[in-house]
């Protein structure tokens, strides 16, 4: 089982993530133009979204500490890190390290990635295995699950290999031009996703899954609340794509309160 060293790094990973999406958050107008790339202000509230969501999940991880209910969402921390770490290290050229907010991100970056190393050698000496699930999931769930893997991973596929002016990259869903290092940190983000809860195709566990959307709600909520926040930036009427983008959060944030409701978080 994972060790008091790895939840003891989980609490950091999340306060860091607390730390720096509050900041991106609550200043995105100040600190787009010291971010450690070319960003917008849309933008860098988006990211502080991401983060703030990743610190809500380190947070409960640690709280719900226990295998069967904490190894997707570990898996998605720990792509994410060492996804955004590698979109960094081919970006290098573009990084700007001149202000501690590009600091702190490749700080709360690699905390993650320590913390990632260290649950997954944990977990291969002590081999935990999943308790069988006491509640299956239903087909129409099933359903959903692999619509949502399908369409999540596309995106996160697209963001990774698309270039700059490719179908949706000129502010068709997304309502600004990315840079390629957006571009390609989106889609890190979007396919980590995807993959977090790609295990639940085979291990078909309606109270884990419950447990993971729950972990993961944040992510719905602070960033369909930075696309409010910003809802200037997007033109529906020339460009209806942007709706699919609020469109998407929405959706799954009522399907999930809906299981919610009627079956708990899976605690």
């Amino acid at each position: 089982m994972l060790s008091s060293l790895s939840r003891l790094l989980t609490y950091l990973t999340a306060a860091l993530y607390a730390i720096l999406g509050a900041l991106l958050f609550v200043m995105p107008e100040q600190l787009a133009p010291v971010f450690a790339w070319k960003v917008t202000p849309f933008m860098t509230i988006t990211i502080g979204g991401w983060c703030l969501g990743n610190a809500w999940a380190a947070f409960l991880i640690a709280r719900r500490w226990t295998w069967e209910r904490v190894f997707s969402s570990l898996l998605y921390l720990g792509l994410f890190a060492v996804g955004e770490l590698l979109v960094v290290y081919l970006f290098r050229s573009k990084l700007n390290l001149t202000h501690p907010i590009a600091w702190l991100y490749l700080v709360t970056l690699l905390t993650n990635a320590v913390l990632a190393c260290v649950a997954l050698i944990e977990a291969l000496r002590s081999r935990p295995q999943l308790k069988p699930a006491e509640i299956a999931t239903n087909a129409l769930q099933n359903t959903f699950l692999a619509l949502f893997i399908i369409f999540v991973g596309f995106l996160g596929i697209y963001g990774c290999i698309a270039q700059v002016g490719w179908v949706g990259t000129n502010g068709g869903i997304f309502p600004e031009v990315m840079s390629l290092f957006t571009l390609r940190s989106f889609g890190v983000f979007y396919l980590c996703i995807a993959l977090g809860v790609a295990p639940y195709v085979k291990y078909k566990s309606r109270d884990a899954l419950l447990n993971h959307g729950f972990i993961s709600f944040g992510l719905i909520v602070f960033i369909t609340a930075a696309a409010f926040a910003y809802i200037g930036v997007f033109d529906f009427a020339a460009k209806p794509g942007g709706l699919a983008y609020f469109g998407a959060y929405i959706v799954v944030g009522i399907v999930l309160l809906n299981y919610y409701r009627k079956y708990g978080t899976g605690a």
